[in-house]
């Protein structure tokens, strides 16, 4: 597929699945939509980026405030989903996307509600290239996606600050996995479009792992989600990573 010029062009860029999601812009706020599973996910999202940048910064989560003087990206930030609860927090938010139809649907969102949030209709590289530091990267779901895992996290490895952090999310590649992301929420429950996720890209805990220390960054957290099939609802977890999981990465080329 040849990139449109609503679509930034990067390495990492993979432009077939920045169409997909880019096609389903207008629903990223509408939450029994195609977008209904992070949802879901958000709260527990949140809970751990909160519970780990404050760790990382030595900050009093229970301030009204915690996160304020943070510059914070959102990488891939989608419609804001994320980036919205994170700015309320009291940080500086960033949010990028390589789609644009995104960015304008998170624009519009924050607009309404009074959020001050710098979207941007740019990539990691292209943020990088310009020289941009932040004091943390949020890398939610999105690794699972790109076309070239080194360049990004490369790229995500050039925007932090020497005591930077950042906080991923993914899914691993198991038969759990795929029962329950691809077989169950795209074909059998449909929460998902068919195509939104390939297994062949999903990353095991010790591929992330290998692949963050290739870029400079060191894996120093790992916590499973684990879903609540009867209250539908997700929990972090030290144990599971068989399907959804989360990473806390710092940058250990300045360490």
């Amino acid at each position: 597929m040849t990139p449109s010029k609503t679509i930034a062009t990067a390495k990492s860029v993979n432009p077939e699945e920045i169409s997909h999601f880019a096609s389903m812009a207008e629903t990223w706020w509408d939450p029994d939509g195609p977008f209904k599973p992070l949802h879901r996910l958000n709260p527990t999202r949140i809970a751990f980026v909160k519970h780990q940048i404050c760790t990382h910064f030595g900050r009093d989560p229970m301030t009204d405030n915690p996160l304020a003087d943070l510059r914070i990206l959102d990488i891939g930030c989608g419609g804001g989903l994320l980036s919205e609860p994170i700015a309320r927090l009291g940080a500086t938010m960033v949010g990028a996307d390589a789609a644009e139809k995104n960015i304008k649907t998170a624009k519009i969102h924050a607009e309404q509600i009074g959020l001050d949030i710098d979207y941007r209709f740019i990539t990691a590289e292209q943020l990088a290239k310009q020289g941009e530091k932040f004091d943390v990267v949020l890398n939610m779901e999105v690794i699972e996606h790109v076309a070239d895992i080194s360049s990004f996290l490369c790229a995500c490895q050039q925007l932090l600050t020497d005591n930077g952090c950042m906080a991923l999310s993914t899914i691993n590649r198991t038969l759990k996995s795929w029962a329950m992301a691809i077989a169950g929420a795209e074909y059998i429950m449909r929460w998902l479009p068919i195509g939104t996720h390939d297994w062949n890209k999903f990353l095991k805990p010790s591929e992330l792992c290998d692949a963050a220390m290739r870029s400079g960054l060191t894996i120093e957290s790992l916590k499973g989600m684990v879903y609540n099939p009867i209250t539908a609802t997700w929990s972090l977890d030290d144990h599971d990573y068989s399907v959804n999981y989360l990473a806390l990465a710092v940058n250990s080329e300045n360490g």
